[in-house]
C-alpha cells in the first residue's frame, strides 16, 4: 500500500514537473478510483504532495538559469488569493452532499471539460496579456479552479500561459509549476491556520512527499534535455489519458 502511494506520486509528479500537468490532476482521479480515503483527504494528499514537487522543480530550475518574469510573479500573486478562494468553495460544495460520491462526479466531469478545452490550445487564438490587473484576474481564476479542483491546475496553466502570453510549451511547463507552488502554499496555509490536519488520514502522505520531491527532481531534469516538440507530445497523451480516467471516474459515480 505504501508503496503504491509512493509510484502513484512519483509518476504523476514526473510528468507535472516535465510537462507543467503538476501532478494533482493525475493524483486526483487516481485516488479517487481507488476510493480510500475522502474528497477532503484525497485534496489535502494531492496538493501537500504537488507541493514538494514544485518547491524542488522550481529551486531546479531557476539555479539552471531560468528567470521568473514579472507578469509571472504577479499572476502568480493572484494564484495565491485564487487558492484561498477555491478552498472556500470547496468547503462549502461539501456541504451540498450527504454522499461524496456524487461530488467525486461532479469534480471529475469539470476536469475532464476543462481538459478537453486544453487539447484545443493550439488551435485557438493567441495574444500577449500586458495589462497588469488583468493578469492578476488570471491568476485569481487560475487559483481558484486548482484550489476547488484538488488538482493543481497545471493543465490549465499551460494552455493559459500559451493562449494569452504566447510562452511555447516547454516554457509555459516551467512557469506553470511556479504558478501551482505558491497557489498550493496558499491552500495548505489557509487549512493550517483554520482546522488543521488532524481530521485528515494522512499517514500515506511521507511516502508521496517523497515520490513527490524525487518527480519534482526527475521531471525538471527531463525537461531541460528533451526538446518543445517532445513535450508538447508528452502533454498530450497525458491530457488525454487523465481526460478518459476522470470520465470512468465520473460514470461510477453517478
Amino acid at each position: 500500500m505504501f508503496f503504491t502511494y509512493f509510484l502513484i506520486a512519483i509518476f504523476a509528479t514526473v510528468l507535472g514537473s516535465l510537462a507543467g500537468l503538476g501532478g494533482g490532476v493525475i493524483i486526483k482521479p487516481i485516488l479517487d478510483t481507488l476510493g480510500h480515503y475522502d474528497l477532503s483527504t484525497v485534496g489535502v494528499l494531492s496538493s501537500i504532495t504537488v507541493f514538494s514537487m514544485a518547491l524542488v522543480s522550481t529551486f531546479k530550475q531557476i539555479k539552471s538559469g531560468f528567470k521568473i518574469e514579472l507578469s509571472m510573479i504577479i499572476l502568480s500573486l493572484g494564484s495565491i488569493l485564487g487558492g484561498g478562494i477555491g478552498k472556500t468553495i470547496f468547503d462549502f460544495f461539501l456541504t451540498l452532499f450527504v454522499d461524496q460520491s456524487l461530488g467525486k462526479g461532479i469534480q471529475a466531469l469539470i476536469i475532464a471539460l476543462l481538459l478537453l478545452a486544453v487539447l484545443f490550445k493550439n488551435k485557438l487564438p493567441k495574444y500577449h496579456i500586458k495589462n497588469n490587473l488583468i493578469i492578476f484576474v488570471v491568476g485569481i481564476f487560475l487559483g481558484t479552479i486548482a484550489s476547488f479542483l484538488g488538482i493543481g491546475g497545471g493543465p490549465i496553466n499551460v494552455a493559459v500561459l500559451i493562449m494569452f502570453f504566447s510562452f511555447s510549451t516547454k516554457n509555459a511547463a516551467i512557469s506553470s509549476v511556479f504558478i501551482i507552488l505558491l497557489s498550493q502554499l496558499s491552500k495548505i496555509l489557509l487549512i493550517a491556520l483554520t482546522t488543521g490536519f488532524s481530521s485528515y488520514n494522512l499517514k500515506m502522505l511521507p511516502f508521496m512527499v517523497i515520490g513527490g520531491i524525487s518527480g519534482g527532481f526527475i521531471g525538471a531534469s527531463l525537461n531541460k534535455k528533451l526538446k518543445n516538440k517532445q513535450i508538447e507530445k508528452i502533454f498530450n497523451i497525458s491530457v488525454i489519458s487523465i481526460i478518459l480516467l476522470n470520465i470512468y471516474n465520473a460514470y461510477i459515480s453517478f
